[in-house]
């Protein structure tokens, strides 16, 4: 895979962070970044163009639906992807009209990583999807 896809998580329980990095890992994924705050995902993102932003709704600092604007100014070409438990529908169409390009669901598992992943980068890393 190419050395220009790179994936951000953003999420402020450490345990969320691992399992998604070791799943990315595990899907030939290895220019990762972890962010546990709002504000380090922003600098971050300016600091680093990303493939994919994996952005987790309710942090400590912030609410994701309300950074997914500024993500897109500051990293255009990155794809959101909000991460988030509460998978309402007024949740995923709230995300999806301020910017994200896709709802993954907690707890989430590696097929539906790897299906995020073929979506958006149909160049970047070739996945198998886990049977």
């Amino acid at each position: 895979m190419g050395a220009d896809f790179s994936v951000l998580i953003v999420d402020d329980v450490g345990t969320v962070r691992n399992f998604l990095h070791q799943t990315l890992v595990h899907l030939g994924i290895d220019n990762i970044s972890e962010a546990s705050t709002a504000g380090q995902c922003l600098q971050m993102s300016e600091d680093n163009q990303y493939s994919i932003i994996f952005l987790d709704i309710e942090l400590p600092d912030g609410n994701g639906k309300e950074i997914i604007e500024k993500l897109n100014q500051i990293s255009p070409s990155s794809n959101v992807v909000m991460v988030s438990a509460h998978s309402t529908v007024e949740n995923v169409k709230d995300a999806i009209d301020k910017g994200a390009k896709g709802f993954v669901v907690k707890p989430f598992s590696p097929k539906k990583i790897a299906a995020i992943l073929k979506k958006f980068a149909p160049d970047g890393p070739q996945v198998k999807l886990p049977d």
